[in-house]
């Protein structure tokens, strides 16, 4: 199977190694400085499961008529569209486009660009970061990749790509109904973003103040609320398991909206808080309105 993965900072680095591991044939296209780490060193992987060290195929642009299998897109959602360009000469007919991009929006856009039959609906659950080294380092255990055809028609592309990536030596899953899987992670994800980035601290410390777990709760149940009113309404056992880990008292979890807030960053507020009140029109939504007026705010003062 010939896999192309946009960028090796990080999330796609890891789950390109996995690939590579399987017996993929694996295309990293990557800007020029870090093309020129990875010819030098190659591609380090740290990770409790099990390290990666080794020469990969590196591009900077791509021929035209050169395609692939599968193209795996994990930047971030202000990368969009230089993200969409740069991958554009690598979907033929038969390509299948796997994103790992938080929320929901920028299906609509890969959509729009490369028909919906090409692109899969995908998630992840992975916390990874490029050290200064050029390592990507895995923190944690969880290295789970979920994907699946988000309409009802079979795909007789995506079963033939199927078995090489189950095959990958990472917690991958094949779901029949991935856009539910996609909408349980985003009530999750966009109460992290809004509650830790409105409040500027971790999980632990919002639920040790006098109403943080309350505030908590409440966030997520209106994040819940517009899935319900979206036609995907989210299953008792993924709201508890949710609810679980946004009230562990003492976590350190933070979303990396923070990280990118407080070292000054573009945020992916629009396309994860913004997104989801956009889809709750008319819905009572406070807690997410007070943290996107809060990034937009912040946002503004970037510029």
């Amino acid at each position: 199977m010939q896999v192309l993965v946009l960028g090796a900072g990080g999330t796609g680095a890891y789950f390109g190694a996995r690939l590579i591991q399987s017996g993929c044939a694996v295309s990293f296209l990557v800007r020029p400085a870090r093309a020129e780490r990875l010819r030098q060193d190659g591609l380090r992987v740290l990770s409790p499961h099990g390290d990666f060290s080794g020469a990969v195929d590196v591009l900077t642009s791509l021929p035209a008529g050169r395609h692939f299998d599968l193209i795996l897109l994990a930047c971030k959602a202000y990368d969009l569209d230089t993200a969409l360009a740069a991958i554009a000469p690598a979907v033929g007919a038969d390509s299948r486009v796997l994103p790992l991009l938080n929320g929901l929006r920028h299906l609509d856009v890969l959509d729009l660009a490369f028909g919906a039959t090409r692109v899969l609906g995908g998630l992840c659950h992975i916390s990874v970061t490029l050290q200064p080294d050029g390592s990507v380092l895995h923190m944690g255990q969880p290295h789970r990749l979920t994907f699946g055809v988000r309409g009802a028609e079979p795909d007789a592309c995506l079963d033939a790509l199927t078995p090489a990536l189950l095959a990958a030596p990472a917690e991958v899953h094949r779901s029949e109904r991935i856009v539910d899987a996609m909408w349980e992670k985003f009530a999750f994800l966009a109460t992290l973003a809004a509650m830790t980035c409105l409040m500027r601290g971790s999980i632990g410390e919002i639920a040790a103040t006098p109403d943080g777990l309350a505030l908590l709760h409440r966030c997520h149940a209106e994040a819940c609320a517009v899935a319900a009113a979206a036609g995907h309404p989210i299953a008792d056992p993924a709201r508890a398991d949710a609810l679980a880990i946004l009230t562990t008292p003492g976590s350190p979890l933070k979303a990396s909206m923070l990280r990118d807030l407080q070292r000054g960053g573009a945020t992916e507020c629009e396309h994860i808080i913004g997104d989801l009140i956009a889809r709750g029109d008319g819905l009572d939504l406070p807690l997410l309105r007070a943290a996107a007026t809060h990034l937009r705010v912040y946002e503004a003062g970037r510029r």
